[in-house]
């Protein structure tokens, strides 16, 4: 079974906001071992909606369309499928009584265009929404489904697979595959390195789908196992895990749904450390990377943005005369930023970084990119030199993921080398 996406609105097609649905319909179709066949964005028009759907309809089975679906007078998507398919429109009490319920519930003042989003297509089944207002609806056409939803990412991430995934299941039967993923999430090294390393995998032969997903400045590869059995497609994604390890084994630091931020916090939480950061390029992202993590302030005790020489000096305690010999961005500087902030912080472990993000302020000597991270425990401090490439925005992104990194092998007892 292939499928077809369609996003609406005029949001989309001006580029006021980015379209993050059909990846997330795509994602989720992927896994379910349909196809997609083609993605569409159209504005708020009648004959653009019209036109996509025989489009789509031409190449799928079904297609999910989402946007459109509020009480306003530019929601038009309902009135508009009705139109293409030939339909008359028809309030759903049940439906309309669930709205005003919810509106009073939330003490929201009621209007009555709210009340258009209880109409729907003549015949159209109902998809329920657990999170908003606006219900979705499918209409079937020779064969094939049409299943509408709100365009609000929230509401259509709950709704796709409580609603439109049972409906598409049920009505094509004969597709229903045991579809099972495995991510590797690797850090330095680019795509194109990572499909030449497996070239002599023969992933394909164990009848897998191979993706490679850059995620800056992670590189994701995702296979797919699409089997009639849980157990085979289980057996497949072992060896395959084995056959990627061998290749790829020093770059891989997540799995699945794991971050680097988590694991890190999984495993200060794990050993009873504390953790105090002092960042200068990366402006704070490391501690607010640290900070995502539910729970953060049984690990992280503080995290300071030292970002003049003043500042390296009078609250880490970093000597003038270092600077002036080394540089604020040197090994020397790093060193002594990690072990000014444990002292200060009173941790087991002091985390530093100091760098050039660009695109100015670099010397022949010292690059923009250069960046130096140091790690202080009270025994000995480990620093390492990173030469990155990018510009500021990325220099300073993967400076903080590096950090991270060094950071979480040290806890795995793995910090033997420079990567």
């Amino acid at each position: 079974m292939k499928i077809g996406i369609l996003t609406i609105g005029n949001e989309l097609t001006s580029g006021r906001i980015q379209d993050t649905n059909s990846a997330l319909i795509s994602r989720a179709m992927q896994q379910q071992g349909w196809p997609v066949a083609a993605m569409l964005s159209v504005g708020d028009d009648n004959g653009a909606i019209r036109d996509a759907l025989e489009f789509l309809l031409a190449r799928a089975e079904a297609v999910i369309a989402t946007g459109g679906l509020g009480p306003t007078a530019d929601d038009i998507t309902t009135a508009a499928i009705a139109r293409a398919f030939g339909l008359s429109l028809r309030m759903d009490d049940s439906v309309l009584a669930h709205i005003r319920e919810l509106f009073a519930k939330r003490r929201l003042a009621w209007t009555e265009n709210n009340a258009k989003q209880a109409v729907f297509p003549e015949g159209a089944g109902i998809i329920a929404n657990p999170t908003g207002t606006a219900a979705g609806f499918a209409v079937r056409r020779e064969g094939k489904i049409v299943a509408v939803i709100p365009g609000v990412p929230a509401e259509a991430r709950r709704m796709l697979p409580e609603g439109v995934i049972p409906l598409f299941r049920k009505a094509f039967p004969e597709t229903a595959l045991h579809v099972e993923t495995s991510t590797f999430k690797l850090f330095g090294i680019p795509e194109a390195a990572v499909d030449a390393a497996l070239a002599d995998a023969d992933l394909a032969g164990l009848g897998l789908g191979v993706g490679f997903y850059p995620n800056f400045p992670e590189n994701h590869l995702v296979l797919t196992a699409r089997t009639a059995s849980a157990e085979e497609a289980g057996k497949k994604l072992r060896e395959a895990a084995s056959r990627v390890e061998a290749r790829l084994g020093k770059y891989i630091f997540a799995h699945g749904q794991e971050t680097l931020e988590g694991l890190v916090a999984r495993m200060l939480t794990e050993k009873r450390l504390s953790l105090a950061v002092a960042e200068s390029c990366t402006g704070g992202l490391i501690t607010d990377r640290l900070t995502d993590i539910p729970g953060s302030s049984a690990f992280l005790e503080r995290g300071v943005v030292t970002y003049s020489n003043a500042s390296k000096t009078a609250l880490l305690g970093v000597p003038e005369a270092v600077i002036a010999v080394h540089g604020a961005v040197s090994a020397e500087t790093a060193r002594l930023m990690a072990e000014g902030i444990r002292r200060l912080a009173g941790t087991g472990l002091g985390l530093a970084v100091t760098g050039i993000a660009g695109p100015s302020g670099g010397t022949e000597a010292k690059p923009v990119g250069t960046v130096h991270i140091a790690l202080a425990d009270g025994e000995k401090t480990l620093c390492r030199h990173h030469a990155l490439r990018w510009d500021r925005r990325r220099n300073k992104i993967a400076a903080a993921q590096t950090a991270l990194l060094i950071l979480l092998r040290y806890l795995l007892g793995d910090v033997g080398d420079n990567r």
